[in-house]
């Protein structure tokens, strides 16, 4: 009886356990991004992202507008493309050591950006400057990290 317990439950554990030392479930990694059609950079970024694991779905839309103030992109956080990650707004050249710091540690807000076009950032040509990131959400915008 002890044995056939043992046989049962132990599969159980280890996927416990599994779960507890991945804090980023596989659903994090599929990312929805909205962009103009002509936009390169946004493209870039996008392409990073696959890059580093994620899944990236590319929607092409004419009213990128529309799409920011839907997601409850504060103006002064805009940037030339906007993303869901993980239940997550995500705006903007973010760098995936950010979104990795979003996912695990789950803030309460509603999003992080990138404002701007950082040069050198993610998707970015030229030269490396330094990239902002802010949280944005009902508490206001708050620096988050520095890349």
């Amino acid at each position: 009886m002890e044995n056939r317990f043992m046989k049962l439950m132990l599969p159980l554990v280890l996927a416990a356990m599994a779960g507890l030392a991945s804090p980023v479930v596989a659903g994090d990694k599929d990312v929805t991004v909205w962009k103009s059609p002509t936009c390169g950079c946004c493209t870039g970024w996008a392409e990073y992202l696959q890059h580093n694991g994620y899944s990236v779905r590319q929607i092409d839309v004419d009213d990128l507008d529309a799409v920011k103030k839907a997601h409850g992109v504060p103006a002064a956080m805009e940037s030339c493309h906007t993303a869901r990650i993980g239940g997550y707004v995500v705006e903007g050249h973010v760098p995936v050591e950010a979104i990795d710091k979003l996912l695990k540690e789950r803030p309460k807000v509603r999003g992080i950006a990138s404002p701007g076009m950082p040069m050198g950032s993610p998707g970015m040509s030229g030269p490396k400057e330094e990239n902002v990131i802010h949280t944005f959400g009902a508490d206001g915008t708050r620096v988050y990290g520095r890349y």
